[in-house]
């Protein structure tokens, strides 16, 4: 007998918890697009983007551990939700990770002048993806995610 994944998910796991699995994972993939974004961006491209210069060269200057912190967020993010998707016990440290490199990014967003210079929205944002990043730790803790 053979056991692909559909049926593997549909006989163990809960519909609501796989669709949020794939939300994250549809969540990280698209956070994987704005890092990339993020490390080719020019100054040019943000003013051209509609940055002001001085919003431009805020975002180009990240020190590199917030670079990093971005990064480890993201991929923790990405392989955490598949590995929630997959009900495997390693979701949850790696999705620990990921949340403390967000909260991290989010401390050096306020510590490094990010908030001031790009306002409202940047808090709100970074702030949203804190919540999810906490969110998807939360769900890998629930029983729905023991197999």
């Amino acid at each position: 007998m053979t056991d692909n994944l559909g049926t593997h998910l549909s006989l163990r796991a809960p519909l609501w918890f796989i669709a949020a699995a794939f939300g994250g994972i549809a969540w990280n993939v698209f956070g994987a697009v704005q890092f990339a974004g993020s490390v080719t961006a020019t100054d040019a491209d943000l003013i051209t983007a509609g940055l002001t210069p001085k919003q431009a060269a805020v975002m180009t200057s990240y020190p590199v551990w917030m670079t990093a912190a971005f990064a480890v967020g993201v991929l923790g993010g990405l392989v955490g939700s598949v590995l929630l998707l997959l009900r495997r016990r390693a979701a949850t440290p790696v999705l620990l990770v990921s949340l403390l490199a967000y909260v991290s990014l989010w401390i050096g967003d306020a510590v490094h002048g990010v908030f001031a210079v790009l306002g409202a929205p940047q808090v709100i944002i970074l702030s949203l993806v804190v919540a999810i990043a906490a969110g998807l730790l939360a769900l890998s803790r629930h029983p729905a995610a023991k197999t």
